[in-house]
């Protein structure tokens, strides 16, 4: 692996920390940080295609959580030039402290995001969030499920896809 691949795999991890850090401190802004103006978002209930939009409903969405908590766990990330493909896990706990009946959202999902570097530095492209589980009290309609081996054996996870192309080039 080069060195230049390297640093590009450390800047991306910590573009994905500070995704983290932006859900749980709020800060909206960060957003701008970690995703291109014209990302493509797909989460299991809504789809965005326009940043600003993403980051409005995102905060809509987490108003009534008094706390959230993100993780985003092992990324491995393929580099192709001035773009990449990465996959993670995300745990998530999203707490209503005192609302009746809703403390709180916890479960796991995943994320197979497509990036592209920029003047900015490295920016996601297009996010596809699937949930693995989760559970709790909440409202509105269940999340829907999404096991990996479905996506994957379809061909739908763009990091497989990447990892595959690299390993039939070695």
């Amino acid at each position: 692996m080069s060195d230049q691949t390297e640093r590009d795999e450390r800047a991306i991890e910590k573009v994905l920390r500070i995704y983290a850090l932006a859900m749980d401190a709020r800060r909206w802004d960060l957003f701008d940080s970690v995703f291109t103006q014209d990302v493509r978002s797909n989460y299991p209930s809504q789809h965005w295609t326009s940043l600003q939009q993403f980051k409005t409903d995102f905060a809509e969405s987490h108003a009534n959580y008094v706390a959230t908590q993100h993780a985003v766990m092992t990324p491995l990330i393929e580099v192709d030039g001035d773009k990449a493909n990465s996959f993670a896990y995300v745990s998530f706990r999203l707490v209503s402290k005192g609302a009746p009946d809703i403390d709180f959202v916890e479960g796991q999902a995943w994320y197979d995001d497509h990036w592209v570097r920029t003047a900015k530095g490295w920016l996601i492209a297009e996010r596809n969030c699937r949930i693995l589980w989760a559970d709790g009290n909440r409202q509105g309609p269940p999340l829907e499920w999404n096991p990996m081996r479905f996506d994957a054996a379809e061909g739908k996870m763009g990091f497989l896809n990447a990892l595959d192309k690299r390993l039939a080039a070695a």
